[in-house]
């Protein structure tokens, strides 16, 4: 229970700065590392990947937001969609997405889409690939589209070609995904930690991503 109380503190602090600072732009670097492009999670912003962002940004990565994305509130195949697009209209190439939970699946559809060749890899934390039990008890249509039996995400989850460049990153515990953050044919890295959200801020997930990210520059993706 003080596990649920401190992670629902701690994003409940987070999306308060980013309405005070929702003009602040993107943390961003040089780009001599590559580019990186975030991809928060449901009723988020990028905002609650400040110390990732900052992270990569201080490591020489561009670092970028999807605009139009906002609080990701869409299906996730419709955030697909308007993630590719930015892709393409901006002519980026060899990326590697950095998602937040529902950021995930919207991540992996992009990977599969046209836009797919433009991704190098992508490191997805606490992302419900397989669903959570708990959706069914959530109010409203965005939340429980994570229900392990939605054929949505039934159907994404059956797609497996992509699964070799996603790195999944989870807690031990996630209080809203007992099922964790484990992608089948995928590179999972599961720590010592606990939360949904508070993982975001800790050193040693914002080490794992970069490292990943890093390892997903080096080999980037081919036309």
């Amino acid at each position: 229970m003080r596990a649920r109380a401190v992670d629902y503190a701690y994003v409940a602090a987070r999306q308060v700065a980013a309405v005070r600072h929702r003009r602040r732009p993107v943390p961003t670097g040089t780009g001599v590392r590559g580019t990186a492009v975030l991809l928060p999670g449901v009723l988020e912003t990028w905002h609650l990947l400040t110390s990732v962002a900052e992270a990569l940004a201080a490591a020489g990565y561009r670092v970028l937001a999807v605009p139009g994305l906002g609080y990701n509130r869409r299906p996730f195949a419709e955030g697909a969609r308007l993630a590719a697009r930015f892709l393409e209209e901006a002519d980026l190439r060899d990326v590697v997405l950095v998602a937040h939970s529902k950021g995930g699946l919207v991540g992996k559809s992009v990977m599969l889409s046209p836009a797919g060749p433009r991704v190098a890899g992508m490191v997805a934390v606490a992302t419900p690939f397989s669903g959570s039990r708990y959706a069914r008890y959530l109010v409203g249509r965005t939340l429980r589209a994570f229900s392990p039996r939605d054929a949505a995400l039934l159907a994404l989850a059956a797609e497996r070609d992509v699964d070799a460049r996603i790195t999944a990153v989870y807690p031990r515990f996630d209080p809203h995904i007992p099922e964790t953050g484990r992608i089948e044919g995928g590179r999972n890295v599961e720590l010592p930690l606990a939360g949904h959200f508070l993982p975001l801020g800790d050193p040693t997930l914002v080490e794992v991503v970069a490292r990943e990210v890093d390892r997903f520059a080096r080999s980037p993706s081919r036309d």
